[in-house]
């Protein structure tokens, strides 16, 4: 009993954790088309690295969720919320995609980010007051 309650916990640590890392790598792929014939090598590298910012701050937001579970947790839940809108209305309007191809865009982006979230709220355990003596 006692080991499977281990192994549970272990898991739950390491779940969010390693989805955040699968998802920031699924976002920095989308940073490999600055790189496009025609450009020189200090503009597509200039390209990549704007296109990797979004990435570099969830790096951040990673790092403070493996120390702070509740404030990372909310950092996750807000970027997968707040990137929903835009997300959206950005491949509605400037790519002329059909609405239930934009929620299909959205859910692949933003949910993984509010799920993660979600995993980190709840294997955060606040620390226990000690009993005054």
């Amino acid at each position: 009993m006692l080991k499977s309650r281990v192994k549970t916990n272990t898991i739950l640590y390491w779940l969010p954790r390693l989805l955040a890392i699968f998802a920031i790598a699924f976002i920095s792929s989308f940073a490999l088309d600055a790189f496009a014939p025609g450009l020189t090598l200090w503009q597509q590298l200039g390209g990549f690295l704007m296109h990797m910012l979004p990435s570099f701050l969830l790096i951040i937001f990673l790092i403070i969720a493996w120390h702070k579970q509740f404030i990372g947790g909310i950092l996750f839940i807000l970027t997968g919320l707040i990137s929903t809108p835009f997300i959206y209305l950005h491949n509605l309007n400037v790519n002329h995609f059909p609405p239930g191809q934009c929620l299909a865009i959205v859910s692949m982006l933003c949910l993984p980010f509010i799920v993660i979230g979600l995993l980190f709220l709840f294997t955060h355990r606040p620390k226990r007051k000690q009993a005054n003596q």
